[in-house]
């Protein structure tokens, strides 16, 4: 059985989603944010050491990072679903909308969180905070530009991953110039699977 170790307003609820857009069968062990500090509790460490989420379990093997479950899921139980095949050229591209949500795109919200409890010892970092984000999701935009999906009319796991940034985005109220992102966020959040998927996950609002 799957499980996954579930941390509130976290990157988890998009690995809840995946599963449900697989149609599999798992388990949600839950785990609350520390009120003050929003840190993962110490718990996670049992199951990871880095005592983080999202990490699954799939009987004794255990797994963390996004990129890595997702794949790990889909290679495994998604039977041709939700990936182009093997070794072409969608393929890699899909690999590197895998890897840019966490790889490029997540650093500059992340750093815009954490020097936001800095006040103005954080000012010098501003310009260059912001011009990143802008590079990100004028880029996001632009690969969207006539189409529903990042490969497409089709949904793959490279929009599961990347709809993070896209929704993180949307909770700072920033994607008013970024109208093919903001779309994109409505059509993923409007799938039944999605839908599920927060239902069974409970609390998800980000920024919180």
């Amino acid at each position: 059985m799957i499980t996954v170790h579930h941390l509130n307003n976290s990157r988890s609820q998009r690995i809840l989603w995946l599963l449900e857009e697989l149609e599999l069968d798992y388990q949600i062990v839950r785990y609350q944010r520390d009120p003050v500090t929003r840190l993962a509790p110490p718990e996670l460490k049992a199951i990871h050491p880095l005592g983080k989420s999202p990490v699954i379990s799939d009987g004794d093997f255990v797994i963390a990072e996004s990129a890595a479950i997702i794949e790990y899921l889909v290679q495994t139980y998604g039977q041709g679903q939700l990936t182009p095949p093997p070794a072409t050229q969608a393929y890699f591209r899909y690999l590197e909308w895998l890897h840019f949500a966490e790889g490029s795109a997540m650093l500059p919200f992340l750093l815009a969180l954490y020097t936001s409890r800095l006040g103005e010892a954080a000012a010098p970092l501003q310009p260059r905070i912001s011009s990143e984000i802008t590079n990100f999701l004028s880029y996001l935009d632009n690969a969207l530009e006539g189409k529903n999906f990042l490969l497409g009319d089709q949904l793959t796991a490279a929009d599961v991953q990347n709809s993070f940034v896209a929704e993180i985005a949307q909770a700072r109220g920033l994607l008013g110039n970024y109208p093919n992102v903001a779309r994109y966020a409505q059509t993923l959040q409007a799938r039944p699977a999605y839908q599920r998927a927060l239902e069974k996950g409970g609390e998800y609002k980000l920024g919180a």
